[in-house]
């Protein structure tokens, strides 16, 4: 399986690890680490170093609580990082939901949109479906200011999994090939831990044929109410959950730690292609 991202073909044939760099002053990890062009490029270049298949430039922090930013902020956050990586050995990604941000980023040269509304709004839509740029299409409960307040689902695996494929259809009515997409259950993003855990526990589940899954689990609050260690020190468990999704039938991983996770994933690798006798 390949995922087309724009000039890109990614092979699925081992996991895929997606870098992030977030320009922004609030995200819950690494907020105002790259709000300077020079800082942001470096990171990337350090993230490619490392090992990064993807790198995925965020302007707008979506975790709890966050508030929004406007348009023109958000396009002056992530715009020079763009333009300043266009000839980058990997695929671009813009992790945004506003459609003017993905237009004037696509025009820009990102190859993949990364959107946590899921292409809901019909000029994101439109956006995604005049180009040839991969798309990420995620799962959330509410928005990021009251998400956390009181989720609930009768079914957090198959309700995640109808909203998912209900966007792939929604999708392809647009011309969106499935070898542009990709799919994300939205770790933490209106849901509890017990959903969480349930999500991680039966991700095989959410397994759509063609779409490659994309998870999330890198340094989240989760972990931290797992291990009782602070943002700053959840590395080790960020690499077990990444693993742990990959034996679950993740293709791509979203994560802040590159060199640790691209390691680990490399002994999983070697170790699952092992001929068996």
């Amino acid at each position: 399986m390949f995922l087309h991202c724009g000039n890109f073909q990614l092979d699925l044939s081992r996991p895929l690890v997606m870098g992030i760099i977030n320009t922004t002053p609030d995200s819950f990890s690494d907020g105002g680490q790259h709000l300077q062009r020079d800082a942001a490029f470096a990171h990337a270049q350090k993230l490619i170093a490392d090992g990064a298949d993807i790198i995925d430039i965020g302007g707008e922090s979506t975790r709890p609580g966050a508030q929004p930013v406007g348009i023109q902020e958000e396009l002056d956050r992530v715009m020079p990082i763009i333009e300043g990586l266009c000839d980058a050995p990997v695929p671009i990604s813009i992790d945004t939901c506003k459609p003017q941000v993905m237009r004037a980023a696509i025009t820009a040269g990102v190859q993949m949109i990364n959107d946590i509304n899921a292409l809901q709004n019909a000029d994101a839509m439109k956006a995604v479906s005049a180009s040839n740029v991969a798309v990420c299409l995620m799962h959330k409960q509410g928005d990021p200011q009251t998400m956390q307040a009181h989720p609930h689902y009768r079914n957090v695996v198959s309700e995640v999994y109808e909203f998912l494929q209900g966007r792939i259809v929604a999708a392809e009515s647009f011309g969106i090939g499935r070898e542009r997409m990709v799919i994300d259950p939205g770790f933490g993003f209106g849901k509890t831990l017990e959903h969480n855990l349930q999500l991680l526990c039966e991700l095989k589940k959410l397994a759509v044929p063609g779409v490659p899954l994309l998870v999330g689990l890198s340094r989240k609050s989760m972990l931290g109410t797992l291990t009782g260690q602070d943002v700053e020190h959840r590395v080790h468990a960020s690499v077990a959950a990444a693993l742990l999704a990959v034996q679950r039938g993740a293709n791509i991983v979203r994560v802040h730690d590159v060199r640790a996770t691209v390691d680990a994933l490399k002994i999983w690798n070697a170790v699952d292609n092992v001929p068996l006798t």
